[in-house]
């Protein structure tokens, strides 16, 4: 059956670009198009309403065509490889936002970022030890869920602020600031999670260890990588497209691959690759190169990530993904409110900043990943479907309706009108211009 894996792998990307399409027919985030669709088809067993069916033909012939048909579409055969190049989707997603990201950008932020970020990522983490504690979670599960409702999704959110033309808002830099912030408290905590539960460490000091290994590696790279940008940029200088591009993944899966040798999640390693070459003078030209593979291999990390999910399993995690996912948007107006107060802007502004902070996709993925390879319990995985596809699909209608949303709670803002002249003043200025 091997011979027809390039054909599965061609209807899934087929299905994969036809969902995408209709998510931007309807002007939503594509993340739970991507999800919902690998859901559907990646589950062995029929709907309920194809098994009645065929229990209610009960043909032999019909029941055998049927299981050839459906064993094809759930891609038995190339899901390996499906899964790999969702492996590839996380290394490229976390190379391209650290090509993005600046040190110096977040530090020009200011004191308002610095704090409104520090109040987020608290608020979250305490709203996931809530859930956790109620669910009654034991540590490492809890440490995981805490960091999936902590990371908010930088691509629901850069598409939203673009759909929406509101990048020039004055509260966009908060936004992207305290994505930033945000970002850097992922990165830890999934050095941490790697610590905890890909090393199969029991005792306080082994976590520690890996933990401070892996802190080390990060501050090894933006200490020291960056001073290598100048040598590699003579390395790139003049190549051609080919081996510019071959350089540069080169590095990339070396120093991912490497990361994961020591424990630390090669998606940490990307992202520090994606950091030393943001110093790069050939930026552009590597962003411009990287972004249709971050496009594609991304948009396949989440049809592989719903593959993996039996969709029949969610009705336990139903009621705790929607009330996470309803703690996680108060929590987040709480923090808008406060980021807004900071930065001196507009109270309405914090209802802009909340939701569209609430948006989860890809880290809380990849973090419910890391409990899976850890071998913690299953219910993760559901909690994070139904968690994920809640919030990228609510936090993008509220961001849109958020002027609404505070008009109709709050009222209108009433602006303050020019006091006018009367004619005789009126006529008193146009003659005192004209004696001048």
């Amino acid at each position: 059956m091997s011979h027809i894996i390039i054909l599965e792998i061609g209807i899934a990307v087929f299905l994969v670009a036809l969902v995408g399409l209709l998510a931007n027919r309807l002007r939503f985030s594509v993340i739970p198009f991507f999800i919902i669709i690998g859901m559907i088809l990646g589950n062995k067993e029929y709907p309920s309403f194809v098994a009645d069916f065929l229990a209610y033909v009960n043909n032999p012939d019909i029941t055998s065509w049927v299981d050839k048909v459906w064993a094809f579409f759930t891609f038995s055969e190339s899901k390996p490889f499906i899964d790999f190049m969702g492996r590839l989707g996380v290394l490229f997603l976390l190379f391209y936002l650290g090509l993005e990201f600046s040190v110096s950008r977040l530090l020009k932020s200011g004191k308002s970022i610095v704090t409104g970020g520090t109040l987020y990522v608290f608020l979250n983490f305490v709203s996931g030890l809530l859930i956790g504690w109620l669910m009654n979670l034991p540590f490492k599960e809890m440490m995981v869920l805490c960091g999936l409702m902590t990371s908010s999704s930088t691509a629901i959110v850069a598409k939203v602020l673009t759909d929406l033309k509101r990048t020039a808002n004055p509260e966009t830099e908060v936004i992207m600031g305290m994505i930033m912030f945000d970002d850097l408290f992922i990165a830890m905590h999934i050095s941490f999670l790697s610590g905890l539960i890909l090393t199969g460490g029991t005792s306080f000091w082994s976590v520690l260890g890996t933990s401070l290994l892996a802190l080390g590696f990060i501050l090894a790279f933006l200490i020291f990588g960056r001073k290598l940008v100048p040598s590699i940029d003579k390395i790139l200088h003049d190549k051609s497209s080919e081996l510019f591009i071959l350089i540069i993944f080169s590095l990339l899966f070396v120093i991912a691959g490497f990361s994961e040798t020591i424990h630390v999640a090669e998606a940490i390693g990307a992202l520090m690759a994606g950091l030393v070459f943001a110093d790069s003078k050939y930026l552009k030209k590597i962003e411009s190169m990287v972004l249709p593979y971050k496009d594609f291999f991304g948009a396949m990390f989440f049809f592989s990530f719903g593959l993996s999910i039996d969709i029949y399993s969610l009705g336990g995690a139903v009621g705790w993904g929607a009330l996470a996912a309803f703690v996680t948007v108060l929590g987040n107006i709480a923090s808008g409110y406060f980021a807004a107060y900071f930065s001196k802007l507009k109270p309405r502004s914090s209802f802009d900043i909340g939701f569209t902070l609430s948006a989860r996709g890809e880290f809380s993925i990849i973090m419910a990943n890391i409990g899976k390879a850890g071998g913690l319990l299953p219910v993760l995985q559901s909690f994070v479907v139904v968690y994920v596809l809640l919030l990228s699909v609510i936090s993008p209608l509220l961001t849109k309706e958020s002027r609404n949303i505070w008009n109709a709670l709050f009222g209108k803002e009433q602006k303050a009108s020019k006091a006018r002249k009367t004619l005789e003043e009126l006529e008193a200025s146009v003659q005192e211009k004209e004696l001048e």
